[in-house]
């Protein structure tokens, strides 16, 4: 199997990605040269991790009838100083809001994810340190 993404330049430092019929808008700021109308394109880098996992954890936590009213995903990213400037670590912090949920369900599905099903987080670790942290919010 074969992904693609056509990115078309847009003018001034404005490019429009084509991922899988969505448009994503990247630019530069203001101070780079661009109008600041879309993401950086290394800040996505941290979306698709995000989203990739988040994806994982809810779709195990479903087949454990485990549902969070409220569930985030954030992801902090140290970024070094020289250039090529690039990401050295990242840390997930997976945010579930809820009343009694289960911990025990909720580490295996981030662990599940982490260790097991989520491609971007596999990738990542071959390039850098990547931790994680639970945090449960009683609601």
């Amino acid at each position: 199997m074969i992904h693609s993404v056509k990115t078309s330049w847009q003018g001034n430092m404005q490019f429009d990605a084509i991922i899988n019929g969505h448009t994503i808008k990247m630019d530069a700021t203001a101070e780079s040269g661009g109008s600041d109308i879309g993401p950086r394109p290394k800040e996505l880098m941290l979306s698709a991790l995000a989203g990739c996992t988040a994806m994982d954890v809810i779709s195990i936590l479903k087949k454990m009838r485990v549902e969070p009213d409220k569930f985030n995903v954030n992801v902090e990213a140290e970024i070094t100083e020289e250039h090529p400037k690039h990401y050295e670590k990242m840390k997930l912090v997976y945010e579930f809001h809820g009343k009694n949920l289960p911990l025990d369900k909720l580490e295996k599905a981030v662990e599940l994810s982490q260790e097991r099903y989520c491609g971007v987080s596999f990738m990542y670790r071959k390039m850098m340190e990547l931790t994680h942290e639970i945090k449960v919010i009683e609601s």
